[in-house]
Formats: structure tokens, sequence, C-alpha cells
């Protein structure tokens, strides 16, 4: 032990750079992959954390009907407590731009936030539900707005005049005239159902509903809607279903199940957390090979400097302890260092939509992931340096294989320039004796490098192409109109209205669709159907499979809904509806427009037959889709079609709004970051593993090109056998690279395609593949530069006489 301490502090004073530079890769791989593995455990926890406590509402019950009686609701034996949410006159908060919508549904009593979707605070408390001045806020509100507790907003209310007319015509009713009520932010907190958006949300407290009802919310018109909670959770939606209908003579009555709804909210948050762990992983690999690299130079080295001592005594258990411990010190100054970086990243995790659901943003160890890392890396360092100096105690003993390389071996019979010959040897042998230099992790780097770079930038290519064309979700549409609710249309000229919109020279589609609620499948399920009823040119339809309904049993599912409702095509669903029970077969699995009832991924569209066939004359939402033509400028075209609307009988007022972009694309766009990560790391990994190789060469092999300097080899053929090594290095890199790159990138988004879901189509990385071949080139050939310039000056007489 005196000997190694004795080593270990004259290898500190004469080459602590080294080891410092170690400690520093250490710690860079060490922080990379825990902050990874950890935010991926923060992510993937974060439904059980948030619902803990919380009292999560078991279904969300939406009758839309004026005047429901949730009295009786209330008092059925299945239900453990109910809240209401209005939906009255949106009205504007005067700090707030009332597009951001960042208002919550009023509550209608006080059961919210206690008995029910009971927050986890952030900071503050709970609104007192008497006071009509006070609010929640999310943490993203706070973010966004830079609005937190303490802080207060102004509502703006209008007079009850503005809310019966409004109510009754569906139209804007203009600038708010009634009170200004000026309400403090007293907490901020998330619950399950009042998840964050990227802009935040308000909810005020049940009293501004119980002193300012009539400035919002008209008796007659407007509706409320309920969450409620069930005895006995999930397995008791079926019994509240069929006790429902009968209860309430309402047999419309859309029921969404909200564990369910939150199971698919976990997908999504386990899809990233997987991710994550991937990024992780690669990290990992690439760590084991820079830091290896680093770890196994070091030890080797050291291993070479002890043969003094070893021909004084020194055992080789003892030689290799000594090598070993220099690495060791700085594998546990640099795995401490990363661990503390991990826990500093961590208030940047979760990632994506999880992030919007985390019930305690900011700093969070994760004390396992964190411990272990700290406790198992510097083993590993040791374990990875005794190794290596046994190794290379076993070197001084032995001489390895020598693999001939068929490339090389032709090369050399072709009669190609003697620097061609032996650079060509040098990159794809290993060699022999103590000039043997590994080829093998060089040119896997390289291959690794050019596969991350494709990869990367063709799942890339990707997400861009679904972030520009909504028609990959389905959304073939660009403008939309809003007809009616309810059965009532507050357009009474929309079919008219829509026929005219047909004639514009920019519009190519129109489809005049009204939604209602059927429940069917295996879990009897509530599923939104859409009327697929063209008025002149068809809308186009995005179909994974199959076709559009031609008649009244005929249906297309969106495949959520299939999925839920285990169907398949050609198959056939049983739905309950106001008119009773109807079969239909299922022709066909795709998407369809989103409404306040269910995303593009859920639902499913029926005829104008089949449609009255389940519902009647029924409708929950009447609007009209229109898509126009490529190049033509949504803007533009909705104000026409608004000056058109009002020469058109009955549709004076009619309003067009632009088609909102599906807000699964922002997931991706976080997800993006991920692939560009990984692919920077296996860059890296090229690059060092490259210029780790070339290096070597010059290095180890400086008695092989110095006997060919003897021989008449000049400065500058030196110079082209280390630029042929790294050419020759990039073209097996591409050779492999380029396919694999192109085929894992397109594998990656076919599976986040199929998982999202959206249309797949193969993503072409274009200017990727035209430029990845000049730039691995000209990369490997920078590299080169030094090692060459080192080949070109070896003193030829100083290396032959050492020998």
């Amino acid at each position: 032990m005196t000997a190694v301490l004795a080593w270990l502090r004259l290898d500190l004073r004469r080459r602590w750079r080294s080891l410092a530079v170690l400690a520093l890769l250490v710690a860079v791989a060490t922080g990379t992959v825990l902050t990874a593995l950890a935010g991926a455990r923060r992510g993937d926890s974060v439904l059980d954390r948030l619902t803990a406590n919380a009292l999560p509402a078991t279904a969300v019950v939406l009758p839309n009907t004026p005047g429901f009686d949730w009295h009786r609701v209330r008092a059925m034996p299945e239900v453990e407590a109910l809240s209401t949410f209005m939906l009255g006159l949106d009205f504007p908060l005067a700090e707030i731009p009332a597009a951001d919508h960042a208002l919550g549904f009023p509550p209608g009593d006080a059961e919210i936030l206690h008995t029910i979707e009971r927050p986890v605070l952030v900071a503050g408390r709970l609104p007192d539900p008497t006071r009509a001045d006070e609010a929640v806020v999310t943490p993203a509100f706070v973010k966004h707005y830079r609005l937190g507790v303490g802080d207060t907003v102004t509502a703006l209310l209008f007079t009850p005049q503005q809310v019966r007319a409004a109510s009754k015509l569906g139209q804007a009713p203009g600038a708010p005239r009634g009170p200004r009520v000026r309400i403090r932010i007293v907490g901020v907190g998330r619950t399950p159902w009042g998840q964050d958006t990227p802009i935040g949300g308000l909810l005020p407290s049940p009293g501004l509903a119980l002193h300012y009802r009539a400035n919002f919310y008209d008796d007659r018109n407007s509706y409320s809607n309920a969450l409620v909670r069930l005895r006995r959770g999930e397995a008791a939606l079926p019994a509240f279903q069929a006790h429902l209908a009968p209860l309430t003579r309402q047999a419309d009555i859309d029921v969404w199940n909200r564990p369910a709804q939150l199971r698919q909210q976990q997908r999504s948050f386990s899809f990233q957390a997987r991710c994550l762990l991937v990024f992780g992983g690669a990290a990992l690999i690439a760590a084991i090979v820079l830091v290896g690299q680093a770890v196994a130079r070091y030890t080797v080295a050291s291993v070479a400097d002890l043969q003094v001592l070893r021909a004084l005594g020194m055992t080789p258990w003892q030689a290799v302890r000594a090598a070993a411990s220099g690495p060791f010190l700085a594998a546990a100054a640099g795995v401490t260092a990363g661990v503390v970086a991990a826990g500093l990243a961590s208030r940047w995790f979760p990632i994506g939509s999880a992030a919007l659901a985390e019930p305690r943003p900011g700093f969070r160890v994760d004390a396992a992931v964190l411990g272990s890392g700290w406790a198992a890396i510097p083993l590993v360092v040791l374990a990875g340096a005794v190794a290596a100096g046994w190794v290379a105690l076993g070197s001084q003993r032995s001489s390895a294989v020598d693999r001939r390389s068929a490339v090389a071996a032709a090369a050399a019979r072709t009669g190609l320039p003697v620097p061609v010959v032996v650079g060509t040897r040098f990159a794809l042998e290993a060699g022999r004796g103590r000039t043997s230099v590994p080829v093998r992790p060089a040119l896997f780097g390289a291959i690794a490098g050019v596969l991350g770079v494709l990869g990367t930038f063709t799942f890339a290519s990707g997400v861009a192409d679904a972030a520009a064309n909504p028609a990959r979700f389905g959304q073939t549409w660009q403008l939309g109109t809003f007809l009616g609710y309810n059965g009532e249309d507050f357009v009474r000229g929309g079919g008219r209205l829509l026929a005219a919109v047909a004639r514009d020279r920019d519009v190519i589609g129109v489809n005049d669709a009204r939604l209602a609620v059927a429940h069917g499948g295996r879990a009897d399920a509530a599923v939104t159907l859409f009327t697929y009823q063209p008025v002149g040119a068809p809308i186009g339809t995005v179909l994974s499979s199959g076709r559009l309904p031609a008649s009244d049993s005929e249906m297309v599912l969106a495949p959520g809904s299939a999925g839920a409702a285990d169907a398949r095509l050609d198959g056939h669903v049983t739905f309950t509806s106001p008119t009773g029970t109807h079969t239909l077969t299922v022709v066909g699995i795709g998407f369809v427009p989103s409404s306040p009832h269910n995303d593009y991924n859920t639902g499913g569209w029926v005829t104008p037959a089949g449609y009255g066939q389940l519902f009647g004359s029924r409708t929950k939402f009447h609007f009209g889709l229109i898509a126009l033509r490529r190049g033509a400028d949504p803007d533009a075209v909705k104000g026409r079609l608004e000056k058109l609307a009002s020469t058109v009988p009955g549709a004076d007022g009619a309003e067009f709004d632009v088609a909102e972009t599906p807000s699964v694309v922002a997931e991706l766009r976080e997800v993006r970051g991920l692939p560009v990560a990984l692919g920077v790391f296996l860059l890296l990994l090229a690059v060092a593993s490259v210029g780790h190789a070339l290096a070597t060469a010059v290095r180890r092999r400086r008695i092989d090109v110095a006997v060919l300097r003897a021989l008449g080899m000049t400065r500058w053929q030196s110079r082209a056998v280390v630029v042929t090594q790294a050419s020759v290095l990039a073209v097996v890199g591409l050779a492999f690279g380029v396919p694999l790159g192109v085929a894992l990138g397109r594998i990656v988004w076919r599976v986040v395609a199929d998982f999202t879901p959206l249309q797949y189509v193969p993503p072409k990385a274009v200017l990727a593949l035209l430029l990845v071949g000049p730039l691995a080139l000209l990369v490997a050939n920078a590299l080169a530069a030094w090692p060459g310039h080192q080949a070109a000056r070896l003193r030829i007489g100083n290396v032959l006489r050492a020998e």
C-alpha cells in the first residue's frame, strides 16, 4: 500500500492535468446519464403523485342541457361527490388576452377543490367558496403571466341583458358593460382535471357564481356539466351509466371515463419517459466508450511507466493498483460533481406534457438514482482501469494475432500508391505486439456518428412534416363556422350559407357536420359521431384503412375509439342512442374532427341517414368545415366569407374561425429535442473515436512510419498515410451508417406515428443525405491534420535508435 500511495502522490503532481480532464469527462457523462434517468422516473410517476390525495373525478357528465336537474344525479347511490361547472358566457380578464382562454369554467358549487379534485398546492391556499374575489391558478399561469399569490386580475362581466341576448342568439355580446370584479390570486396548484396548458389557467372561487351568476350565465339557455366521483371508482361506471339515462330521461348524455382518459395520458407520459431512458442509455454507451478509452489510455501509460518499479520488486498486483488509483480518484471527484449537476438540472424536469401535470415543480432530488450512480460509477471506472492494467501487463509478455484485412490486401494487389495501402492497413488492421492499435472502436464510432446524424435528421424531417401538415392528423380543412348547438341553429340560413361558401374561388370542399354522442362497444363508451355530408365538393378525409360509409348501417371509427370498442375493419359495433339500439358495420378506420367532446383520435363518421337513424333531429353541435386550395390565405378568405354571410338570408353575423393546429404537434416538438441530443452524443463519439484512432496510430506505429521514411517515403506521403486512414474510416462509416441511419430514423418515426397516432409518411432528410458524405470526409480529414503533421515531423534516426 505504501508503494501505491507513493506512486499516486507522484502521479498527481506529474499528470494532474490529465486527471482533471478525466474527472471532467466523468462529471459530464455522470450528469447527463443520471439527469436522464431521474427525469424519466419523475415524468413516468407524475400522474400517480398528482392523483394520490386529489380525490379525482371518476366521470365527467356532459348533458349540455339548460335546466338539467343535477340534484337527482347527486342523490344516486353510486355518487360520492359531484361538482358542476358552468358553461355560460365567456367573460374576459382585463390583464389577459381573451384569445388565450386562460379562464376556467366557473364552478357552480363549493364541492370543487374540496370533496372532489382537491389540488396539490404549490403555494398559497384554497379560495374561500363564499367570496367572489378569490381564485387559484396553475404554475404555468404564474410563469406565463408573471402573476402569482397576492396579485390581482380584473373580471369584466356583462349585464344580464347582454347575457340573455347573447345566449339566446348565440352571437358575441360586444364589450362587457357589467360590473368589474377584482380577483385576488390566493393559491397555485394543480388537480388531475385542472392540469396545466402552456399558458396556464385561472379557476375562480364558487363565490363568483354565488354573487354574479346573472352576469355571465342565463338560466334559460346556458347549461352546466359536472365532475362526478363514484364510490367504487371506475368499476361503478357501467351501473352509473345504466341508471343515468332512465333517471334523467335523456339517452344521449356524454359520459367521459376519467380513469381511462388518465391511462391514455399516462401512455403519453410513459412514452416521453421511455424516450428519456433511450437517450440516457445511448449517452451511457457513448460515455463508456469515451471515458473508457481515456481510462484505458491513462492506465496503460501508467503501467508502462511502472516498469522501472517492477524491476525493483513491485509485484504485478501492486503495479495494477498503482496504475488504477489515479483514474479512480478522478472518477470519485467527477461523479460527485455530476451528481450535483443532475440534482440542479432536476428543476427543468419532467419534460414535455408531463411538466404540465407535475404536482411539485422545481428541484427534486431522486436519491435512489443519484445515490446509486454516485456509489457505482467510481467502482465501474476502477474495474475498467484494473482490467486495462492487467491487459497491458499481459501484452508485454505476449503478442496478439495479426488479422489481415481483405480490403487492405486488395488495395496492395491493385498497385495503389504506398501511402494509400499503408493508410488502409492502419485503418482496418490492428497490427500486433507493442505497435498494435485497436481499430474496431474507431470503425464502430464512425458508423455510429453517421448513423446518429442521419437518424436524427430523418426523424426531425418527420416531425417537421407533421407540424406543417395538419392533414397528418386528419385536419384537411382550414376554416370552420359554428352554426348551432343542442338542436337549435343560431344561423338560420346555415344551409344556404354553406352552399354559397362552396362556390368561393378558394374553397375546394365543404362539409355540413352535425355531431351527437352514442354509447357502445366493449365498455359501452361514449363515441362522438359526425355526419359526413358534403356541400358541393367533399372535404378530404384521412383513413388508415377501409373507405367512407355509404349507407345508414356503415361508419368510420377513429383509431382510439376503435381500440376502446375492440372494433376491427368489417366488424360490428352496437350503439345505444336516443332512438334505441343500432348495430353499425365499421367500413373504415380514420381520423375525425376535434370538438368539445372528442379529439381527432376518438369518434366516428356516419352518413346523414345513419345519423338520423341514431339521433333523429337531435344535435349537440352543428358546424361547417371548409377546405381551401393550396396557397390560399385562411385569414383573407375568412374576411371575405364573413362579408358573404351578410348577403345570405338568415346568415347575417355568422363568423368563421381559422382551424387551430392540433395540440399533439406541440408534444412532438418537445420530443424532437431528444433525438437531436442523441445525435450530438453519437457525433461526439465518432469524432472522439476517429481522433483517438488517428493519434494513437501515429504514436504506436511510429516505427513503421520511420522505416518507410528511411526507405524513401516523403513527409507529404507520411501525411497522406494519415489522411487515407481517416478517409477509409469515414467511408466505412458512410457505407454502413447512411442506410442504417435512414432506416433507424424511419423506424423510430413509425413508432411515434403509431403511438401518437398520426398518418405515417416516410420522412426524407434530403439535405442531410446530400451533405453527410462531404461533411464526414471533411471532419475526418480535419481530425487527420495534427496526427499527419506529427507523422511528417518524426525524427527517423531517434525513433530507429530507440528500437
